[in-house]
């Protein structure tokens, strides 16, 4: 009889149960590699695809990934690489970029060949590092590429330089050219940085035209930029090439509804005939650009032997005003600003001299351009403050108690705040501040800082004066005086020079004279150096106070250091003319109050000219001693 097969309910039960619970198991594992944050898929040996989650559908372009179709360009080349990798066996880190015309992924992919149930397949997991490679690709941008003009940084080009001359097997010429754009920092002060960097980015395209892709332009600091030219047939070449760069930049460049000029001087170093390094090369353009800064700038000049040394004598200079600066060996002469109606000594301008080594007085035009260059100007300026305050007494028996003290300020030092709210505080910390006047170009009111808001307020509510220097011979006209709150304004000498037989000079004295009344600000006539000069300014003119040559030179106050008089005064002693010590010795004898114009037969007997009245000048007042 048959025999039938008992079946345990409960055994059944328990299989379906674990079939559920390995189902669901399946199922949650099939939906956390989906939604696996990592791009993940699967390849067999033949490439295809057996599996791609979401975010590898995303990352490759894929729109259903439950079947990997349809197939994107990301996708088939995924798989030709991945037969390659399964072929070797072997297991690796890359990254890949994926372009699709308007995006662009990294994705930084783990390939690893395995052997499930006797088949060969690759899992390749993916992860986006777009971000972070974009944040890589920032930093690498600012360390090797200026930010404002996207030119190669210092680094980049220096590297350059220097692999051409690693290749160089005899037969390696290349030209490294230094280039400076003259004036850059008035154009920064008067239009302002924004319209600066501007001309820089401007600048920088000109300059970039019709360079081969074997050059190479570089932005290196503010307003410097190096040339690479390689390879080069000669120096004639490469002064062709320069030239006709200097013409593109001679156009003016419109910006910001500005009209700006702008000029660059170009020193350069070919190799191997100027150095055999980068550094030396480089240094050696250097030294040739200054040497076009010097000679009027806007030009090309090329390296040789006797920048050399010239560049070593100016190290020496900046070497010894460090030292002057360090040990304090400055003094300071003064220049009278007096009345020419009553011979009173309204004022005295403090000028700094230096003693070097041998206790010689050197005058400033040795030395101050460069305390500026150097960043030694704000020092040196305190350090002339100092020295006043430490001879005030002598000043006061010299010139008088109530002779204001004018004290010269750079333009760079003026529009700087915090070097200006210091001397600020060291000015009334001398405890008579109301004495002194800061003589400072007429820059600092016109350019776009804010000296007229704020420095200026500060020095008026101490009671410091304000002084224009040099007018006339700056950015300004004379509608920016209207703008001007100073108490003072200094006529620059090219005015004055021979005043008496220039009637364009006399005509533009008398418009800032008479807009100067209205503004109610103190005329002073610099460099007056001739009688007829004076004559024509008390005649012609309300002008009342001048200064210059004709009046005294330049000199010390009674008691302080009697040998840094008798050096000074050999130092700045002029060649003399036979005629013209005469004509100062007869004048001399007469007081000021004679010069009274009436007519110009008035003048005094002798040869007075501009040039010649610098010999023998004799003090006007009892109480000066020329130095």
């Amino acid at each position: 009889m048959p025999s039938y097969a008992t079946h345990d309910p409960r055994s059944a039960a328990a299989e379906a149960d674990e079939r559920r619970a390995v189902e669901a198991e399946l199922s949650l594992l099939r939906d956390v590699l989906r939604l696996l944050p990592s791009g993940v898929t699967v390849q067999d040996e033949h490439g295809d695809f057996l599996l791609v989650n979401d975010a590898a559908a995303s990352q490759l372009g894929v729109y259903d990934s439950a079947h990997a179709a349809p197939r994107s360009p990301q996708l088939s080349q995924r798989g030709e690489t991945g037969l390659e990798f399964l072929r070797s066996g072997r297991t690796a880190v890359i990254e890949e970029s994926i372009d699709d015309g308007q995006t662009r992924q990294v994705l930084l992919t783990a390939r690893r060949p395995v052997r499930i149930a006797n088949r060969t397949l690759l899992i390749s997991s993916s992860a986006d590092i777009s971000e972070q490679k974009a944040f890589e690709d920032q930093l690498f941008r600012s360390a090797y590429y200026d930010e404002l003009t996207d030119l190669p940084t210092r680094r980049v080009i220096e590297h350059r330089a220097n692999s051409l001359l690693k290749q160089d097997e005899g037969d390696v010429k290349f030209a490294l050219a230094f280039l400076d754009i003259d004036n850059f920092k008035h154009i920064n002060d008067y239009y302002g940085h924004g319209v600066g960097d501007m001309l820089l980015v401007e600048a920088s395209k000109r300059l970039a035209r019709d360079l081969r892709e074997t050059d190479m332009l570089a932005r290196i600091s503010g307003d410097e930029f190096l040339l690479l030219l390689s390879p080069i047939g000669g120096a004639h070449e490469v002064a062709e090439f320069l030239q006709s760069t200097l013409s593109r930049l001679a156009a003016p460049f419109f910006i910001d509804e500005s009209e700006i000029f702008a000029a660059v001087s170009i020193g350069v170093s070919l190799y191997p005939d100027h150095g055999r390094s980068y550094n030396v090369l480089r240094q050696n353009a250097d030294l040739a650009m200054y040497r076009v800064k010097n000679d009027g700038k806007g030009a090309v000049a090329f390296f040789d032997a006797d920048m050399e040394q010239e560049a070593l004598a100016r190290m020496k200079i900046e070497q010894s005003l460090r030292l002057a600066i360090l040990e304090k060996r400055f003094c300071c002469a003064f220049q009278t600003k007096v009345d020419i109606r009553t011979q009173e000594i309204k004022g005295i301008e403090a000028l700094v001299r230096l003693r070097d080594d041998e206790g010689v007085i050197q005058a400033p035009g040795t030395f101050v351009d460069l305390a500026v260059e150097l960043g030694l100007i704000d020092e040196l300026t305190h350090l002339v403050l100092a020295e006043i305050v430490k001879s005030i007494d002598l000043i006061n028996e010299t010139f008088g108690p109530h002779a204001t003290i004018s004290i010269n300020v750079a333009a760079k030092q003026a529009v700087n705040p915090e070097f200006m709210y210091s001397f600020a505080l060291a000015l009334e910390a001398t405890g008579f501040p109301r004495r002194f006047m800061i003589e400072v170009t007429e820059d600092a009111f016109v350019t776009k800082t804010h000296f007229q808001e704020e420095i200026l307020p500060m020095l008026r509510k101490i009671g410091v004066g304000i002084s224009i220097d040099d007018f006339g011979i700056g950015y300004s006209s004379l509608s920016a005086l209207a703008d001007i709150t100073a108490d003072e304004i200094k006529i620059d000498r090219s005015f004055i020079t021979d005043i008496h037989r220039r009637p364009r000079s006399q005509g533009i004295l008398r418009a800032i004279e008479s807009l100067s009344e209205a503004l109610g600000m103190t005329v002073i006539a610099e460099g007056i150096e001739s009688f007829e000069e004076l004559a024509y300014l008390q005649a012609a003119t309300k002008i009342r106070y001048a200064q210059g040559y004709y009046f005294s030179r330049p000199i010390f106050p009674r008691g302080t250091e009697a040998d840094a008089s008798a050096r000074e005064r050999n130092a700045l002693q002029p060649r003399k003319s036979p005629g013209t010590a005469k004509s100062r010795r007869l004048f001399a004898r007469q007081p000021l109050s004679a010069l009274g114009y009436r007519s110009f037969r008035q003048s005094p007997p002798g040869n007075h000219s501009a040039n010649s009245d610098r010999a023998g000048m004799a003090p006007r007042h009892p109480a000066l001693s020329s130095h």
